[in-house]
């Protein structure tokens, strides 16, 4: 039963990210890439998204697909790099289905398919989410009459949005605080003390935005999941490395895996990711940024032989 849900699930992914490609190939950035998607146009489309700020799960995905790390500056225009891009088009234009799962998902770094990879796609169907974004609207079938409406509005609000966006109201916060600096100034005479006032209220400006959007944006690995935490936190008991935040790692998760875990697709490949620690083995919702957030280990996709040495005949508890 199981089985069968993944499948239904993996089908409604290919669906959804077709449907933004007809999105996309009109009024997309894109759209003179993906208009008439040639092989070649696929490719320097790829360069482009690859060449300016990609992704960690989007860099796996290139290295699942081309068999390489994408390297910056270095753009591979052969006939042999160009022609696997034929299948991403045939994909794309509803031709044959792909056999490998890589193939969709390059597809969907191409035209820029928010819930990608497939698994963030099947933990959003999973515990279905309404998501009231343009993609989440691909899924149901209603972008495309939603995103009319939407280009309708923003068209109306083109002329207003320049004297809009000078009378839009500052947050009540900020407000409150500037206030408060403007009546500590005008109370305040042209003296020697002056100074010493202005110097304590460029402190507690500086110090209340610390504590409102610098404070908290770090991350560390606890137990199965990232938690945001203090970047100054040091002395919290837990051994793992603090790192900047990278929001796309908080939905990486430790397995509690066992022998009725689904680890494969239909065609056999895996979405389940392991990585050895010591003489045990962890096992990943995803390849996260491909490394094991404990032991910097490489992570690796699940195999039938790890599947029948570690998982075949364990219950699950």
């Amino acid at each position: 039963m199981r089985k069968n849900t993944l499948d239904e699930i993996e089908n409604e992914y290919k669906e959804a990210i077709r449907n933004k490609y007809k999105i996309e190939k009109i009024e997309g950035k894109h759209a003179h890439y993906l208009n008439n998607p040639s092989q070649a146009l696929l490719r320097d489309l790829c360069w482009e998204i690859f060449n300016s700020t990609p992704k960690a799960h989007d860099l796996v995905v290139y290295r699942n697909f081309f068999k390489s790390d994408f390297i910056p500056n270095e753009e591979d225009t052969s006939i042999q790099y160009t022609d696997k891009f034929r299948k991403v088009g045939a994909f794309l234009k509803g031709g044959k289905e792909p056999a490998k799962i890589t193939t969709v998902e390059l597809a969907a770094i191409l035209v820029d398919f928010e819930f990608r990879p497939f698994q963030k796609f099947i933990k959003e169907g999973i515990n279905g989410r309404d998501n009231d974004n343009r993609e989440g609207k691909i899924i149901s079938g209603e972008v495309i009459e939603e995103t009319k409406k939407e280009d309708s509005t923003e068209k109306k609000q083109k002329n207003e949005s320049s004297e809009t966006f000078k009378n839009k109201p500052k947050p009540s916060k900020i407000n409150e605080l500037v206030n408060f600096i403007k009546s500590v100034l005008e109370k305040i005479y042209i003296s020697k003390r002056t100074v010493i006032a202005t110097l304590f209220i460029f402190s507690l400006i500086a110090t209340v935005i610390y504590f409102a959007f610098f404070k908290n944006h770090c991350m560390q690995w606890s137990e199965d999941h990232y938690e945001v935490v203090d970047c100054s936190s040091r002395d919290n008991g837990n051994p793992n490395v603090i790192l900047p935040l990278d929001e796309s790692l908080l939905d990486f998760k430790k397995l509690k895996a066992c022998d009725t875990t689904p680890c494969f697709m239909k065609n056999g490949e895996a979405f389940v990711w392991y990585g050895k620690i010591g003489d045990s083995v962890d096992f990943f919702n995803d390849n996260g940024n491909g490394r094991h957030p404990e032991t910097n280990a490489a992570l690796r996709p699940v195999t039938h032989y790890m599947f029948n040495k570690y998982l075949k005949g364990k219950p699950c508890k």
